[in-house]
């Protein structure tokens, strides 16, 4: 099951994941970034994604897509080294914006995180 706690930073909307963007579990990720200010930048927190699938790789470039066609960034950050690999395999390191370390975007416990939806 995928979850999604969203936090406000500055221009931005910080999505943090949790659990696997697979087949089945996307529709969460997709309602969370169409909330988002039109205005907003996206950040997506991969440090607790265990698994992306094919579908889930799709979802997240047809995301990015959406985004830059509203004139705002995408990015991913704390991409832990398994999925940083499916990436590039893929090619998709290519495609979007990845960046492992993110010190503007602080470790937020989870009890203090706004859950979006379970």
């Amino acid at each position: 099951m995928l979850k999604v706690h969203a936090k406000k930073l500055d221009a931005a909307k910080v999505l943090c994941l949790e659990g696997q963007i697979v087949n089945g579990e996307t529709e969460i990720l997709r309602s969370a970034v169409q909330l988002a200010p039109d205005d907003s930048d996206i950040i997506l927190n991969l440090s607790n994604v265990t698994v992306v699938d094919a579908h889930g790789l799709g979802v997240l470039l047809q995301l990015r897509e959406e985004t830059r066609t509203r004139g705002t960034n995408f990015e991913l950050v704390n991409v832990n080294r398994n999925l940083y690999r499916v990436f590039e395999i893929t090619r998709l390191n290519t495609v979007f914006t990845i960046r492992s370390e993110t010190p503007f975007v602080p470790e937020i416990p989870c009890s203090q995180r706004m859950l979006v939806a379970a």
